[in-house]
């Protein structure tokens, strides 16, 4: 047990009262187990902390609400930021936000998300262990309050066909101490050459960590042209198609200087994400990469010539193909360690070979 994470859930009684602790598995003698993805993300800080430095998070997790479990109907006609009484779950968000803070877990904004029922609750950012142990609880907790009002919530990437899907946008940055190892004031982005380097490393492997970020077939559902969510692997500043953005700096919020990771989804592992884009990451830095010319159109409107004379790279399109990617990483096998690299592969090709069995609805209307 890890007792820095004791803490009482407020939506239990106050009388016999349940607590939440997380903890680190071991063998009976006491010996860390290497399958444990809390080890596996300790281990990844650990060799951040060598070069001096702290990582911090802020991811943004998207959900859906929906009347039951057994069919994604919407509570509600709502868009983005829309309010009552468009968006029907204003109360429903506020239970969540009002528990998470008495939990001790900073909350940044929250909103309504672009889809009917969707809604976005933002983090404000920490080191990434703390998120990590953050995001499990966060979905914990938004199930059991959405519980309480009587509806669903669920962390599907993509439950409505016609939608944008449910992301994980993860913002991150590099602290040396106190100070940003991010920010640069010369810089046109404010970005140093540390972060620079950072964002090539993450644009040159996520393609081969994707199968992390991205777990279940589902989630490749949302990686598709035509939504928000990113299918090609690029960066840019104000430009949303792209995989990697770079928020807008602020005056004296140097300590807000970041770049945004936007192909996740909020089914993966936290722990295990964590770590692979960390190692991604670190691994630029290592290697002085530079990243390409950035990219302010709207990729989706380039042709797949205009794509490939920009050297402009795909995300895996399926499950299958991120496998085969993963299988051939040395990075995710060294993030990741043997024991985790070999059983998650394993699960995910369990998983894949599953779901080419299975029968969809698509196939019978369009085939029999």
């Amino acid at each position: 047990p890890d007792p820095n994470t004791f803490c009482l859930l407020p939506w239990r009684p106050k009388e016999n009262a349940v607590a939440r602790m997380f903890c680190d598995v071991t063998y009976p003698g006491g010996r860390l187990f290497e399958g444990d993805p809390r080890q596996v993300l300790k281990r990844n800080l650990a060799q951040a902390a060598k070069l001096g430095f702290t990582f911090y998070v802020g991811p943004e997790l998207e959900f859906f609400v929906f009347k039951s479990a057994d069919a994604p109907v919407p509570i509600d006609a709502g868009g983005y930021f829309d309010l009552t009484p468009l968006d029907a779950a204003s109360d429903l968000r506020r239970d969540i936000i009002l528990s998470m803070e008495e939990m001790g877990i900073g909350i940044e904004y929250s909103h309504h998300e672009a889809a009917p029922s969707q809604h976005e609750i933002d983090f404000r950012y920490t080191d990434a262990l703390t998120m990590a142990d953050n995001v499990m609880t966060y979905r914990l907790v938004v199930k059991e309050i959405a519980f309480k009002h009587g509806v669903y919530a669920s962390f599907m990437p993509k439950p409505l066909a016609n939608h944008n899907g449910s992301g994980m946008h993860v913002n991150m940055s590099l602290f040396k101490g106190e100070r940003n190892a991010f920010f640069d004031a010369k810089d046109r982005l404010h970005l140093s050459k540390t972060a620079k380097q950072f964002m090539a490393g993450i644009l040159t492997h996520t393609p081969e960590i994707t199968l992390v970020l991205n777990q279940w077939v589902n989630s490749y559902k949302r990686l598709v042209p035509g939504f928000e969510a990113p299918v090609y692997v690029t960066w840019a500043q104000r430009n949303r198609s792209d995989m990697v953005r770079i928020p807008m700096y602020k005056p004296g919020k140097e300590s807000s200087t970041r770049i945004e990771l936007r192909s996740p989804d909020p089914a993966c592992n936290p722990y295990l994400a964590f770590s692979a884009i960390l190692a991604a990451g670190l691994e630029g830095i290592e290697k002085k990469d530079e990243p390409p010319t950035p990219t302010e159109e709207n990729v989706f409107d380039l042709t797949d010539a205009q794509r490939a004379t920009r050297g402009i790279k795909t995300l895996p399109g399926s499950l299958g193909e991120a496998i085969v990617l993963a299988e051939h990483s040395k990075l995710l096998r060294r993030a990741l360690g043997e024991h985790v690299f070999q059983s998650f592969l394993r699960n995910k090709k369990i998983e894949h070979n599953q779901f080419r069995r299975a029968l969809t609805d698509y196939e019978l209307k369009t085939y029999l």
